[in-house]
């Protein structure tokens, strides 16, 4: 939840009065689309779509349109002709919280709009060190906190993107065997909207004056009571226990064959020691960065939303 002290940066809907700013924007998605979207354990439905997402989206291809004719008026100025730079979206917020379903709808209904039909969607999971590296160093217990992840690496490729190259190239990450996969990548080509979701997307440092959210151009926040956001993330895992820990191939299998109560308390500690910790110290402190603020309840659906005032 926004903090007082930020409160006056914000503009505050609750969800109604988000909803009626959608105005006449259409509902290009059907049921079986988001049956596909969704993330395991996601309870999201249409109506989630229409009253939370199809606004943003409204705001987002009005964002979107005025940048692209400020760098057309650059380009007059200089004399030249610009190259493609797409419009960076950031997703940040805990695991569990539901940024990676947010991702795909917005990826799903902006590709939908004439003005800018190539959106590509990257997450920070492929950036991170391989396990190998965090082993050697001793932080395989802290993955997913801001050392685990080759920042150096992610900024380079935003950097890359943002210069109008052709072709980027970025890792690609496998949630089986919970690592980098060796000698694969994916290419991304100049898109016209590039949204790319993680823990630590704004994350600052000390040891830097280059941060991953330099680059972006509009950032989003998910947010929710922590007490939420683990029973989310326990009944995840519960649910991840019947599906990908079933595999043999899994980081995880060793969980496939525990008791509900075990699972429980397995799930519980992961979150105390690890993933708690990492929203408290690292991921909630970011908040106030983000140009907007998506506030969920305990049903997990989104109450207000908070605007960063311009």
């Amino acid at each position: 939840m926004i903090d007082a002290i930020d409160a006056d940066r914000y503009l505050r809907f609750d969800r109604t009065e988000w909803a009626e700013l959608r105005a006449q924007t259409p509902l290009t998605l059907h049921e079986r689309d988001l049956e596909a979207l969704r993330g395991i354990n996601d309870r999201i439905d249409l109506d989630e779509v229409v009253a939370v997402y199809l606004p943003l989206t409204r705001l987002l291809n009005l964002y979107v349109s005025a940048t692209q004719n400020l760098h057309r008026v650059s380009a007059t100025f200089l004399g030249a002709i610009a190259p493609k730079m797409p419009y960076v979206i950031g997703i940040a917020g805990s695991v569990a919280v539901g940024k990676s379903t947010s991702a795909r709808i917005l990826q799903a209904l902006l590709t939908r709009w004439p003005e800018h039909p190539r959106v590509e969607l990257i997450t920070t999971d492929g950036f991170l060190y391989p396990n190998a590296v965090l082993e050697q160093r001793g932080i395989m217990n802290r993955k997913g906190f801001p050392e685990s992840y080759d920042t150096k690496r992610l900024i380079q490729f935003l950097r890359e993107l943002k210069a109008g190259i052709p072709a980027v190239s970025a890792p690609v990450y496998s949630h089986v065997e919970y690592d980098i996969v060796p000698n694969d990548s994916m290419t991304v080509r100049q898109p016209d909207i590039l949204i790319l979701e993680g823990l630590n997307v704004l994350q600052t440092g000390v040891e830097s004056t280059e941060f991953v959210s330099d680059y972006f151009d509009f950032s989003i926040y998910i947010d929710a009571m922590e007490a939420d956001i683990e029973g989310w993330y326990v009944d995840r895992f519960l649910a991840l226990r019947q599906t990908v820990f079933q595999n043999p191939a899994s980081f995880f299998t060793h969980y496939a064959h525990l008791t509900d109560a075990e699972a429980v308390d397995v799930a519980r500690s992961i979150w105390r020691e690890i993933n708690g910790k990492n929203l408290r110290e690292n991921i909630v402190p970011t908040r106030a960065r983000a140009s907007l603020v998506m506030q969920k309840s305990g049903d997990h659906r989104v109450s207000e939303v908070h605007l960063r005032k311009l």
